[in-house]
């Protein structure tokens, strides 16, 4: 890999980790950067996963102090979202990359789709305990275990469903549920890596040169998110999301 793919994947990470932190979708940046540079899908799927895991711990930490108070209500959550992720990340593993390529356009469109309607799906502020709520116990850990099985199997869009679907099944005001999105993020995250790397499909050399692009931009992206309206921010993740669907509908 030459320095202009590096400096162009760092790049790449760096705007991914800025648009995260304004309005999330860097998953699109990532995964786009690496097929454009010539990555395979299911190896650039599974590299950007790798790339963009700081950013889900550093945005954990953030609401260490919220998840302090609501471990416990997260723990079955997290647990049912290791087995769902293990799955999704089997399913990946077990395509090949014509499989999967027929599937991308598909999920980057439905992602797109999500992402853009994600204002419209964010839960509306309840003052009661980020609990799952009385007499649908049950609700909760099975839609989040189907949740966990698409983000094993394809990150982008994954925090926005999860947070339309935990403020459907559990009680809580919006920071409280958005902590334990966070939480849930790096759960699924991390089994979905393990798995990518017990399968060889991540390529390192690309992920590593976009990981500190992410980093870096994730905490840039605190003091541009105070300055920049993140409506903009997020028509510029939908246009990108629209054009890569495109781009791998006309190239299948």
């Amino acid at each position: 890999m030459d320095v202009l793919t590096i400096a162009f994947l760092f790049v790449a990470g760096l705007l991914a980790g800025a648009i995260n932190a304004i309005a999330g979708g860097g998953t699109f940046l990532t995964f786009g950067a690496y097929t454009l540079a010539g990555l395979p899908p299911i190896s650039a799927s599974a590299s950007s996963a790798v790339s963009q895991f700081p950013g889900y711990v550093t945005s954990t930490l953030a609401y260490w102090s919220d998840l302090k108070k609501i471990w416990r209500s997260a723990l079955v959550l997290a647990l049912v979202s290791m087995f769902g992720a293990a799955a999704g990340a089997f399913i990946l593993v077990s395509l090949d990359n014509a499989q999967f390529r027929v599937l991308v356009p598909w999920l980057l469109l439905a992602a797109t789709a999500v992402f853009a309607a994600g204002p419209y799906l964010k839960p509306a502020p309840r003052p009661q305990d980020a609990t799952p709520s009385s007499g649908a116990d049950w609700k909760s850990p099975v839609v989040q275990f189907f949740t966990a099985i698409y983000g094993g199997f394809f990150q982008a869009g994954m925090g926005i469903i999860m947070l339309a679907t935990l403020g459907l099944t559990v009680r809580g005001e919006y920071h409280r549920l958005n902590s334990i999105k966070n939480l849930l993020s790096n759960v699924i995250s991390l089994v979905a890596i393990l798995v990518f790397v017990s399968g060889g499909i991540v390529a390192w050399t690309y992920a590593l040169s976009a990981m500190p692009g992410v980093a870096l931009g994730g905490y840039g992206g605190v003091w541009i998110a105070k300055r920049v309206p993140q409506a903009y921010v997020r028509a510029l993740v939908v246009v990108i999301g629209l054009l890569l669907s495109a781009y791998y509908f006309i190239s299948m």
